[in-house]
């Protein structure tokens, strides 16, 4: 389990020391479309003061363009923005979305949607590479929403999920250690489901709330957050979470009628190193799509030897009595026994201990 480490948030992010910063933000701005009740105007305000935003519950490409579009009139700053795919099991799909100010981020490569072939995530996290002008550093940034379920069980598979895909953001964008894994976790950091990732990476905000409660001023729990490698060399030099109906002027209740129930997470880093490191040998999505395709038809071809649920935690060997009983929707397939334990499963209950 995570450490508390204090850390002060800072109401204005500046840059300090002397430091190059870079301001960069994760932000779940609720159902992100164009409609009426949706005020692009004040998610602009509050999305200026980073220079890089990662965009959860995004639900067309066309809104991350009405934002950038915002952005750049109320900035006088040219914005640009790309979008992952939709993702999602069932008819209810989202996508993930990257926003920057040109003249301080640029994209540099490897935007990619994760290949997930346990199929324990119910929307596939989304990453790329970037620049930062400001100090010539290369950066990594990959964001996920996590199933929130309807419990915390829910979320467990998808956030031990997360040390595996942290392993994979390091072999698919070698040479850098600037990566930064950010999003809506639907997971307080302090949760002993993180225990994988632990030994790997550390979250940035570990105190206070990112959720706006109902209640003016009250915020109910910390969900959102930003990782970063343990052998970093992020100078972080302020993080919050950022209390936008405050700064906007706005009730809770008019904040999330109109803006997010979600406030975001600022970073103000000196990203250092300025090294590019190696290319990121990600495939196009196009390519990804299509290896999807094929991993899907060769599990389907193939009965596996171990059947996981990813809503309890339980496996399966093919002696157990409940082996074909789990549903598709909550079916994870593992090559061994030892990989559904390493994944913090439990052997089911009716079956024969080897």
């Amino acid at each position: 389990m995570f450490k508390i480490f204090p850390y002060v948030f800072l109401f204005l992010l500046s840059c300090t020391n002397g430091y190059a910063a870079t301001r960069i933000g994760t932000w779940n701005i609720e159902h992100l479309s164009e409609r009426p009740t949706k005020d692009f105007q004040a998610i602009a305000k509050v999305a200026k003061n980073v220079d890089f935003l990662a965009v959860q519950e995004l639900m067309n490409e066309e809104a991350l363009g009405a934002l950038a579009k915002e952005l750049t009139q109320q900035t006088g700053h040219k914005w640009s923005s790309m979008a992952s795919h939709a993702v999602g099991r069932s008819s209810y799909k989202e996508m993930y979305g990257f926003i920057w100010k040109d003249d301080a981020v640029a994209y540099e490569d490897g935007a990619v949607t994760y290949l997930d072939r346990k199929d324990t995530f119910e929307r596939e996290p989304y990453s790329a590479r970037f620049k930062s002008l400001t100090d010539n550093s290369y950066f990594v940034v990959a964001t996920v929403h996590i199933l929130y379920g309807k419990s915390q069980a829910d979320r467990a598979s998808e956030i031990v999920a997360l040390s595996n895909y942290w392993t994979w953001l390091k072999e698919t964008y070698p040479g850098n250690n600037q990566i930064m894994l950010m999003g809506d976790f639907n997971t307080p950091p302090t949760s002993p489901a993180w225990d994988n990732l632990d030994s790997s990476a550390k979250p940035l905000v570990l105190n206070g709330a990112s959720t706006l409660s109902t209640t003016d001023g009250k915020f109910a729990n910390l969900y959102d957050n930003i990782f970063v490698s343990k052998d970093s060399t992020i100078k972080v030099n302020t993080v919050q979470v950022f209390n936008y109906p405050k700064y906007l002027g706005l009730s809770h209740a008019e904040g999330r009628s109109s803006v997010s129930d979600h406030a975001p997470i600022f970073l103000n880093a000196d990203l250092g190193g300025g090294s590019k490191g190696i290319a990121a040998n990600t495939p196009n999505r196009t390519t990804t799509k299509a290896t999807q395709n094929k991993v899907q038809q060769e599990k389907t071809a193939t009965k596996v030897a171990i059947i996981g649920n990813r809503k309890t935690l339980v496996y399966h060997r093919p002696d157990c009595p409940s082996y074909d009983a789990v549903s598709e929707k909550n079916r994870v397939a593992f090559d061994s026994e030892s990989d559904a334990l390493n994944q913090h499963y439990r052997l089911a209950g009716n079956c024969k201990k080897a």
